[in-house]
């Protein structure tokens, strides 16, 4: 069972939500929607779900076109934000519902409802009320009760977003597990990068309604097509240097200027925007091709046992990952080495130009 979507354009008001995406998911595949806010990614899992018709194109399922046949004649399950159960009814019969609304015999629907609250570790919350609950496990009730329909489509609309950290470590791994014993096709929208990273699968990055890039997750992590994608696919945003190559030199001020190493010296002379993700720079020289910048402390963000270090020059603000926590004074000089053979180049337009030869760590 495929899921294709053909040219869907999705248009509310007069506003365009959704603009010319071209997507053809597998069966048993794990995808990811990755996007910030308002990038699409609710109104095409609506649209996937036929809880929205699109406004242009089609969506084919298993070869057949869906593309006006509503929610109620698709096999698709939604998993949402909010912990979404039923007030007055058992664990059990939460997750029974929609087995009990379609009329599955009373002793399947008991085999599969003991199987998904096993899969879930909910077994032993089977006669307690939602309330009675914390939000983790209602969390997995809502989640049960999507899963137990065997639907051919299962969508996830940001659903961890609401759980503390441990707990959505927890969900990430038990669902890879749930999912490589099924043959559905499992959409799972988020809004962070890292996220995506620990999911898997393959991953499609949207931006103001346009899909960007859809592939492996690790392939459209370390190889963005574009500029934008790099952006999206970075937490903290990768920073964004302009610069000038001219013969085997790069600056980015036409005062100091670097000697490139042996892949970026196939780069013809020209402007460029060089990307560097955060946790590539460091506060000591890794190679010997390290590109050297002397720049001013905004602010050093800890956060656990992570330092975020906001920097500037007259040039660009940049954003520095350093593990462990490091104190810097606010205006304070600091010396970073970006390397050079970890380095992104797009040109003008945005366009990837270089990609690095060495893409090993985050």
């Amino acid at each position: 069972m495929s899921l294709i979507l053909e040219n869907i354009d999705r248009q509310v008001g007069g506003e365009s939500h959704i603009k010319d995406v071209n997507l053809e998911l597998q069966p048993g595949s794990f995808n990811v929607l990755l996007g910030r806010t308002l990038a699409g990614k609710t109104t095409l899992m609506r649209l996937m779900a036929g809880l929205d018709s699109p406004t242009h194109g089609r969506l084919i399922m298993n070869d057949q076109d869906v593309t006006g046949v509503s929610v109620r004649h698709r096999n698709v399950s939604m998993v949402y934000q909010q912990f979404i159960n039923y007030p007055s009814l058992t664990v059990y019969n939460n997750i029974a519902s929609p087995l009990k609304l379609a009329k599955v015999p009373r002793a399947e629907v008991d085999r599969r409802v003991r199987n998904i609250a096993e899969m879930l570790h909910i077994e032993h919350l089977l006669d307690r009320l939602p309330l009675e609950l914390s939000g983790g496990q209602q969390q997995r009730t809502a989640m049960g009760r999507a899963l137990v329909k065997d639907a051919d489509v299962v969508l996830f609309d940001e659903p961890l977003v609401n759980l503390d950290y441990k707990l959505r470590e927890e969900f990430r791994e038990e669902l890879r597990a749930v999912f490589s014993e099924r043959n559905c096709i499992a959409v799972y929208a988020t809004t962070e990068p890292a996220e995506a990273l620990a999911l898997g699968g393959n991953t499609a990055v949207l931006h103001e309604g346009r899909l960007l890039q859809y592939g492996r997750t690790e392939d459209v992590y370390h190889r963005p097509q574009d500029i934008l994608t790099a952006e999206m696919f970075s937490e903290p945003s990768i920073n964004i240097l302009d610069g000038v190559v001219s013969g085997e030199e790069l600056t980015f001020d036409r005062k100091t200027y670097f000697s490139l190493d042996r892949y970026l010296k196939r780069l013809p002379a020209g402007e460029y925007r060089f990307g560097v993700r955060a946790s590539h720079i460091s506060l000591t020289p890794q190679t010997s091709n390290d590109i050297t910048l002397h720049m001013i402390v905004d602010l050093a963000e800890i956060s656990g046992s992570e330092t975020f270090l906001h920097v500037h020059d007259e040039r660009f603000n940049m954003t520095v990952y350093l593990e462990g926590i490091h104190e810097f004074s606010v205006d304070a000089s600091v010396t970073l080495y970006l390397p050079a053979h970890k380095m992104y180049v797009f040109d003008q337009q945005g366009a990837v130009a270089h990609t690095p030869m060495h893409l090993g760590g985050s």
